[in-house]
């Protein structure tokens, strides 16, 4: 009985630790990176982002510039995916973000945004992707050159509470591709109060839903 008292007060304190997640790698190329390889290395742990105005909104705390990050070059319209350290649980859609820039390396994710990719529950039933990893592919029609690319979970778990943002940016390198270009929105300001899909009650008539932020963009 007391060993098994002693593994159960070990398991809470490791939950307690470990109790967020981290998206900390990149699969590019068919290569899946090492941790904070051509991902930004947030400086908040495992904590998430809930203000609204910040601008750790972009790329996490800590996220608004390279730290040496490095850059990984990818193909137009190639499958990516964004592994976190411990399977994402807490309800909520995930979204996908490019910004082009100058360089990579340099920029602080200041410029415009555009969304590519959502993830909203399936419904009848209103069940969420609840992963480790979750993929998508860079649009095939962009001009080549230097983006951030960013994966945005929103955790709306606990209605009445503030929602919470679990983010990272990685540092890419477009090759090929096109000469479409998309309107963006700023981050912070993608999201806003008032949005459904930021205030949904999941858990009472929970019917329908839409993901924050604009509309994703299409080739």
């Amino acid at each position: 009985m007391k060993s098994f008292s002693v593994i159960a007060a070990a398991s809470l304190l490791l939950n307690a630790v470990n109790g967020h997640y981290i998206f900390q790698q990149l699969t590019a190329n068919g290569v899946k990176g090492a941790v904070y390889q051509n991902i930004r290395k947030n400086t908040n742990n495992n904590s998430p982002v809930t203000d609204l105005a910040d601008k750790d909104l972009r790329c996490n705390v800590g996220g608004g510039s390279s730290g040496g990050t490095t850059t990984v070059s990818v193909a137009a319209g190639s499958s990516f995916s964004f592994t976190s350290d411990i399977a994402v649980y807490h309800q909520g859609p995930v979204s996908f973000y490019l910004s082009k820039v100058a360089d990579a390396a340099a920029s602080d994710g200041s410029g415009d945004w555009f969304k590519f990719k959502e993830i909203g529950p399936k419904f009848p039933g209103g069940t969420w992707d609840l992963s480790t990893t979750y993929s998508a592919n860079i649009p095939s029609c962009i001009p080549a050159g230097d983006y951030l690319l960013r994966i945005e979970q929103l955790a709306i778990h606990n209605p009445g509470s503030t929602p919470q943002f679990y983010i990272s940016c990685a540092q890419i390198k477009v090759t090929g591709g096109g000469s479409k270009t998309f309107s963006g929105v700023k981050i912070p300001g993608h999201v806003k109060a008032s949005d459904p899909g930021y205030t949904a009650n999941i858990y009472n008539n929970f019917n329908s839903y839409t993901v924050p932020g604009p509309a994703p963009v299409s080739c």
